[in-house]
């Protein structure tokens, strides 16, 4: 787990958000679901630890014949895949409806990303807040064009630093001339 506690709890409904996100539908008609999956986390990753929450994206598995289980996959994303019979929409309203009972609300916010209304009218029932895939995915977008430009900008503020001196503009031939002069070495007498 991260070292403080998580901001908040997201609960991302998989399949719904891979069907609402137009790069991730083509990835799915391309080159399959597994792959879209892929991309989906490789997404919610880097959100989930640029805004410390805790992320649980759900997976349907109720046309198989498993149990469920949980795949931690950072310490701020976790798959869910659900038990047999058992939709992603009813996992993630059990665990609203246990998070509403929980301490851990006072704290803690929890967030379930969806596009399906029906869903968003129970999780809100519940003292959740909606967010719907859309809106994830435009937060994840400004996500990744906010770090995109911190990192432009720290790389021009390391740039400037170390040539905010004239000598540093100068080629290593005269730098080494100036270091000579600077320290009292004369070439002619040496």
């Amino acid at each position: 787990m991260p070292s403080s506690p998580p901001q908040a709890l997201l609960l991302v409904d998989g399949y719904n958000v891979i069907g609402a996100w137009s790069d991730l539908k083509q990835t799915r008609d391309r080159h399959g679901l597994e792959e879209a999956r892929r991309e989906l986390l490789h997404s919610l990753m880097d959100y989930s630890s640029y805004h410390s929450f805790d992320t649980h994206v759900v997976f349907d598995a109720q046309y198989q014949d498993t149990p469920g289980s949980r795949e931690v996959i950072t310490s701020y994303l976790c798959i869910c895949y659900t038990d047999y019979r058992q939709t992603a929409d009813s996992y993630i309203e059990k665990t609203c409806a246990l998070f509403r009972n929980d301490p851990r609300k006072l704290s803690q916010r929890l967030i379930v990303a969806t596009s399906d209304r029906a869903q968003q009218l129970t999780v809100v029932g519940y003292g959740a807040e909606w967010m719907s895939a859309q809106k994830l995915q435009t937060e994840v977008e400004l996500m990744f064009a906010r770090v995109r430009r911190q990192h432009r900008t720290t790389h021009r503020q390391q740039k400037q630093s170390t040539s905010r001196f004239l000598a540093s503009g100068l080629d290593p031939a005269a730098q080494q001339r100036l270091a000579d002069l600077r320290f009292g070495k004369d070439r002619k007498k040496s």
